[in-house]
């Protein structure tokens, strides 16, 4: 991913909280078979080692962990908000009519080496915190072990976990930092005006990463 200075974004808590709010990512990997892509939620955890990783799982009938080797690099991407951006909501635009759209976002890149697992054992573990993870905000949240335990352990041989050994985080908060604080503001107010969420959450993030800090 190509990060131009203005838009690096190096603080890991950040990047880590993106992984945690906006969970569904895209798998990419490599193969004999060229390149592929699955999109799966992942769970960021610590290994037993205490080094950082990325769970998951995926249907055995997908063929990815057979024909993706144990060790092979994967890349795993996450997207937090983004939209477009209209020069209209630019000061200077109607100044002088340089502008152009654009779009705003914050990306996450993260690179392992893919491990797939078939233990029953590991996999309800992971399956049961992926799931305590995501019912957290429930008034009654659901657990595995709501479930009959028969039926889930016929459950389980059709799944095939995948754990992610991650070896780098990278990510990319474009936010508005290359334009003047007017412009800056004038982008706040518009999206704030717009009705979808998507819009008024960007709003939210340029208000505090851009003009709070000019």
């Amino acid at each position: 991913m190509h990060i131009p200075k203005k838009f690096r974004q190096q603080d890991m808590d950040l990047l880590k909280g993106v992984i945690r709010e906006y969970p569904f990512a895209t798998l990419i990997t490599h193969s004999e078979h060229g390149l592929n892509a699955n999109h799966i939620p992942m769970l960021l955890s610590e290994t037993s080692g205490g080094k950082d990783a990325l769970h998951g799982h995926i249907a055995r009938a997908n063929p990815l962990w057979q024909e993706v080797p144990d060790q092979a690099e994967a890349l795993v991407v996450f997207n937090g908000p983004h939209c477009y951006i209209s020069p209209n909501h630019y000061p200077t635009k109607h100044e002088t009519g340089k502008a152009v759209p654009t779009w705003n976002y914050i990306a996450v890149h993260v690179k392992g080496v893919i491990s797939f697992v078939k233990e029953r054992e590991w996999i309800h573990s992971m399956i049961d915190s992926l799931s305590r993870e995501h019912e957290r905000s429930e008034k009654q949240p659901w657990s595995v072990s709501d479930a009959p335990l028969d039926y889930i352990q016929k459950m389980l041989p059709a799944v095939v976990g995948i754990e992610i050994s991650i070896t780098s985080i990278s990510g990319q908060w474009k936010l508005s930092q290359n334009q003047p604080e007017q412009n800056q503001t004038g982008v706040i107010k518009g999206l704030s005006a717009k009705e979808s969420e998507q819009f008024q959450s960007m709003a939210r993030l340029i208000q505090k990463y851009t003009v709070n800090e000019c």
